[in-house]
């Protein structure tokens, strides 16, 4: 484990002191710190990894390196895509170390562990690259925020979109964890909703090598919709492979349900071309948005993902949040989380709602053939924005939080 200051950690004041236009900080300690718990060496590493920890590291550094007068600490780790070791750093992290705040958390099986651990240590997690919709259902906690997006969000937008365009029969290939499963079944909420079937489904292990046999499965299942329920690399591996066994040219399409900025960068456009996809965030959606992401890509060398981008809006509204309250005490942070709207480069008309899923505008893009492409990175063609309260649904009823 690794850390990062955005101020001298010399300079202190003590918990209590006045802070300009504020009430009186009541805070926990001398430092307000914290922890990017990511994947910096395998699987996720290209979509959160360093460029998770460098968006944390802007946000301090833009918000001048201290909240309430006490310097803003960034610290990160590896959970190793396991549960219980991601489970035992922020054990740690908020027990030994002072960790107010647990950012990142690729993977819904980690970031599910985690969340068990900041309801019962008293932090704050805020989740932007687990998916699974069961952070806001029944794993929700005052404690615990879902950011940038999640498995029903990106079900019902492009489940929807592909069924109404047609594609009526779907064939799955999941990856065998949280993450695959959840994504799994809330597509198929919404295909069978609009008149779609699934005639098929195969699970496969995390980081398959080999997707032959999956490929071979769904092709002789005549679906018309091959959904990836996959993150990186494994959507990657699949969708390139499909090319090669010709599913495309057989008729049949596969949809990427989680497929990233970094993942089109690794297929390339001749190979991801026509794919269609949902994200929260886009580079070249605006001046903002390009403003933003040029000074990250400037630190890292690639665009960010809708996982950095979300570090960096969430980690702002956090210090925000914290300014406001006048503390660092997790569920008045949150509340005041809650009260706030989120209207910055990353979200339009986002707010945290009751079940502490942060609800805001979803994009469906499709990539574009390479000809298309103006210049570097100019990767997606905008076809529809869907806001929020449509795209990710009403509160999910399981959430001890929502009320019945």
């Amino acid at each position: 484990m690794r850390s990062w200051s955005a101020a001298p950690l010399a300079f202190a004041l003590f918990a209590g002191c006045a802070y300009p236009g504020s009430a009186v900080a009541q805070m926990s300690d001398d430092v307000v710190k914290l922890g990017v718990l990511t994947d910096m060496t395998s699987l996720y590493s290209d979509a959160t990894g360093s460029g998770s920890l460098i968006a944390a590291q802007m946000a301090a550094e833009d918000y001048g390196g201290k909240v309430l007068g006490r310097p803003i600490e960034v610290i990160f780790a590896d959970h190793q895509n396991k549960p219980d070791v991601g489970a035992n750093i922020a054990r740690q992290w908020i027990e030994n170390d002072g960790v107010n705040v647990i950012l990142d958390l690729p993977n819904s099986a980690v970031g599910l562990a985690v969340r068990e651990v900041t309801r019962t240590r008293d932090a704050v997690d805020i989740n932007t690259g687990a998916a699974t919709s069961d952070l806001s259902g029944k794993a929700c906690s005052p404690h615990g925020v879902h950011w940038s997006f999640d498995t029903y969000g990106l079900a019902a937008t492009i489940g929807q979109a592909l069924v109404k365009q047609g594609g009526d029969s779907w064939f799955f290939i999941t990856a065998d964890y949280a993450f695959g499963h959840a994504l799994e079944r809330d597509t198929t909420a919404f295909v069978v909703a609009g008149g779609g079937k699934v005639v098929g489904a195969v699970r496969h292990p995390l980081n398959t090598a080999d997707f032959s046999s999956y490929l071979l499965q769904a092709q002789a299942s005549k679906a018309k919709i091959i959904g990836i329920a996959s993150g990186p690399p494994d959507n990657v591996n699949a969708v390139k492979l499909g090319g090669e066994f010709g599913i495309f040219a057989g008729g049949q399409q596969m949809a990427g349900l989680l497929m990233l900025i970094t993942d089109v960068h690794a297929l390339g456009l001749k190979a991801a071309q026509g794919l269609l996809l949902t994200t929260s965030f886009y580079w070249d959606t605006d001046d903002k948005t390009r403003e933003w992401s040029k000074r990250f890509f400037a630190k890292i060398n690639h665009m960010p993902t809708m996982w950095q981008a979300g570090v960096y809006s969430s980690v702002m509204h956090y210090l925000n949040a914290v300014k406001a309250a006048g503390t660092d005490d997790p569920l008045k942070v949150a509340a005041k989380m809650r009260e706030t709207p989120i209207e910055d480069f990353f979200s339009r008309n986002g707010r945290l709602r009751e079940d502490n899923l942060m609800v805001h505008d979803l994009v469906l893009v499709q990539v574009k053939k390479p000809e298309d492409s103006r210049y570097p990175w100019d990767y997606y063609q905008i076809l529809t924005r869907i806001p929020g309260e449509q795209a990710f649904g009403p509160p999910n009823p399981a959430c001890p939080l929502v009320k019945q």
